[in-house]
């Protein structure tokens, strides 16, 4: 099948190009977004692939569908970016990757928090500049503290077991049952807000729904132990950033570290270094010096790049063969967005 590719890099070219060799499929690689604009590209290919930031809203699937594609590959775990109801009118098939690397994301959360913790970022620039001094750089023992996982599904998991690994109090919260292999591992399921009230950190592992959207807005965050610590590598949306400022300018939130950002598609995956960001709400994010962000990159590992490619080229086979795909997104999916 004929796939055009959007919003690649060349590492993506890479891992799919070394893919492709069990597959046969023909690819198109592009480091344009797809939008509105740029949907014309996508003419003659069956099917699309995209990521994160492409916004695949009811008209710009109309436009697909009326050039010729039928398949939208998601090379990514979450689908709020994607229109599914109106997919599923225009009778594309919508596949994603559910799972690729839940270690790349749990163990870049665990870095994101020993970073604020020991204020990695800062020390390595002070040495860079022959400043040995240590004041400021104080941290805490992460052994002993209560940590809060909300959302355990596979990456939630990984992060809470890591956690247990450090003799962490681990509390966790999910809207689906609690895992048993979570609760037999240490793990005590409590209602969000005990969750919030109890844990010195929070870490955000779940997706990005109308029910999750803005999750942590000003009420949540006033319900959090002053001074903890927040952790998001799952979806902006699930913050209200302007609360988060907010409550870090009080003190209420001790400090924050994110690897998403609600309105990182204008920011995230591109090199804007000599431009001027215009995002104030971003650049106020970055004066706090208890705030650590990275764009975007907790899945980048040689694992995970690898499993996406594996698994959207197989996703995209089972369609062209007519055989029914595991990480189809179903009808269920469609009416729980």
């Amino acid at each position: 099948m004929r796939i055009r590719f959007f919003s690649t890099r060349d590492y993506d070219r890479r891992e799919f190009e070394a893919a492709n060799a069990a597959h046969g499929h023909e690819l198109s690689f592009l480091e344009a977004r797809l939008a509105a604009d740029t949907a014309s590209l996508a003419a003659g290919f069956p099917a699309v692939c995209t990521f994160v930031n492409d916004a695949l809203d009811a008209g710009l699937l109309q436009a697909l569908s009326a050039q010729g594609t039928r398949v939208i590959a998601l090379r990514c775990a979450g689908f709020n970016q994607i229109d599914l109801p109106a997919a599923q009118r225009l009778g594309l098939a919508v596949v994603r990757v559910p799972a690729y690397s839940p270690h790349a994301v749990a163990e870049h959360a665990v870095g994101l928090m020993l970073t604020l913790n020991r204020k990695f970022h800062r020390a390595y620039a002070r040495v860079r500049e022959d400043n040995f001094l240590l004041d400021g750089l104080e941290g805490f023992d992460v052994f002993g503290k209560t940590v809060g996982v909300v959302g355990t599904g596979r990456i939630g998991r990984e992060f809470a077991r890591i956690m247990l690994g450090f003799g962490c109090r681990v509390l966790a919260f999910d809207v689906a049952a609690p895992d048993p292999d979570l609760c037999a591992a240490g793990a005590h399921y409590k209602p969000l807000d005990e969750l919030l009230a109890a844990a010195d950190i929070v870490s955000l592992h779940c997706p990005l729904t109308p029910q999750s959207h803005h999750l942590v807005d000003q009420a949540a965050l006033a319900r959090m132990k002053r001074g903890a610590m927040l952790i998001n590598t799952s979806r902006g949306a699930l913050l209200d950033t302007l609360a988060v400022i907010g409550a870090l300018k009080s003190g209420q939130l001790g400090a924050l570290a994110i690897d998403v950002y609600e309105q990182e598609g204008d920011l995230f995956f591109k090199d804007l270094s000599s431009t001027v960001v215009g995002d104030d709400v971003f650049q106020r994010l970055l004066t706090f010096p208890n705030v650590v962000i990275t764009a975007h990159q907790a899945f980048f590992t040689r694992e995970a790049l690898r499993a996406i490619a594996q698994t959207t080229l197989a996703n995209v086979s089972d369609i062209q063969a007519g055989r029914p795909c595991a990480n189809a997104i179903t009808a269920d999916l469609v009416r729980g967005q």
